[in-house]
């Protein structure tokens, strides 16, 4: 168990209290109607999963149930830093790390 600090209750509190939702600062499409099936499946379900500092969307579910961003560091589980919706982040995300599966695009990877 970890502790972590929420930025709207101002304290910390233990891991279960709180929801993981995923990457953080994603872009919804402008136009979605005019998205490939391909497309669409890409925004929907590909995300990134770097190894090292990454922004995380969670939610403070049996507390405040407010949303906040987390920056944390994937290898190690160390919180970076944590703050609120609206706010931007003061650490970088690691890097891009190319991996086998970069060169398929999603339809492709589903054939193999």
């Amino acid at each position: 168990m970890f502790l972590i600090y929420c930025p709207y209750c101002e304290e910390e509190r233990a891991e279960e209290e709180f929801h993981a939702s995923g990457e953080a600062h994603i872009v919804r499409p402008t136009d979605p109607e005019s998205l490939s099936d391909e497309a669409w499946g890409d925004y929907v379900f590909f995300r990134k999963n770097p190894r090292g500092n990454h922004h995380e969307l969670w939610q403070h579910t049996t507390g405040c149930r407010k949303f906040f961003y987390m920056t944390r560091d994937t290898a190690t589980y160390e919180i970076k830093e944590i703050y609120k919706v609206g706010e931007q982040p003061k650490v970088a995300t690691a890097p891009a790390v190319p991996n086998k599966y970069d060169q398929f695009s999603s339809e492709q990877a589903v054939k193999k």
